[in-house]
């Protein structure tokens, strides 16, 4: 029998539903902010009504800003002939901590997913289309999950009549990593993907 208080409940199933935290994280979080002051409960509210009440799409590359344009797509100094298409707006992040790549983004919003039911008009692909022009070149950045891959290649059929380069990210094995621990599929393209020295 469960003996927590109906707002002691309400605050766990609300953690439990964030992605990575099961019931005891939960359990911990909820009484964490039962400690906390007031004060700091308010920041914590605050803080959360304002990313959802203040952070948008960019009209143009589909990251996250606060205003219309994000700061990416209103610097001039970026390569806007070299287009990284990412799945997700915090993907654009992953990248840009390398500080390597000097082009622009687009955003997709997720992968083509049949059995979800996300097809190519749930994606922000038409608005890829329009921004994608000749001679440019275009690097898919999709995961290298079974959805990632599809929507690569369906982007690579789609864009293959536009003159452009397209490109795939590199695959292989990781810096640091063990060959024991590298499962076939990744040995296979650290293989095909070999690079002289």
């Amino acid at each position: 029998m469960n003996s927590f208080p109906e707002s002691i409940n309400d605050l766990i199933d609300a953690f439990s539903r964030l992605p990575g935290i099961g019931r005891k994280t939960a359990q911990r979080l909820s009484f964490y902010v039962l400690k906390e002051n007031d004060e700091q409960v308010s920041v914590f509210s605050d803080a959360l009504k304002a990313v959802k009440s203040r952070i948008r799409n960019c009209s143009v590359c589909h990251g996250i800003t606060e205003n219309e344009l994000c700061p990416i797509c209103e610097d001039s100094k970026r390569d806007k002939n070299t287009l990284c298409i990412v799945e997700n707006a915090q993907d654009v992040f992953v990248f840009e901590r390398t500080n390597t790549f000097k082009g622009v983004y687009h955003v997709l919003g997720g992968v083509l997913s049949p059995l979800d039911g996300i097809s190519p008009e749930d994606l922000n692909i038409s608005t890829l289309m329009a921004r994608v022009s000749e001679g440019m070149e275009v690097i898919l950045a999709t995961n290298s999950s079974v959805e990632g891959e599809t929507t690569s290649l369906y982007l690579t059929k789609i864009l293959e009549d536009k003159k452009i380069i397209v490109t795939r990210l590199a695959r292989g094995l990781p810096v640091g990593g063990d060959l024991d621990y590298i499962d076939e599929a990744t040995l296979v393209r650290a293989m095909e993907g070999r690079t002289s020295v």
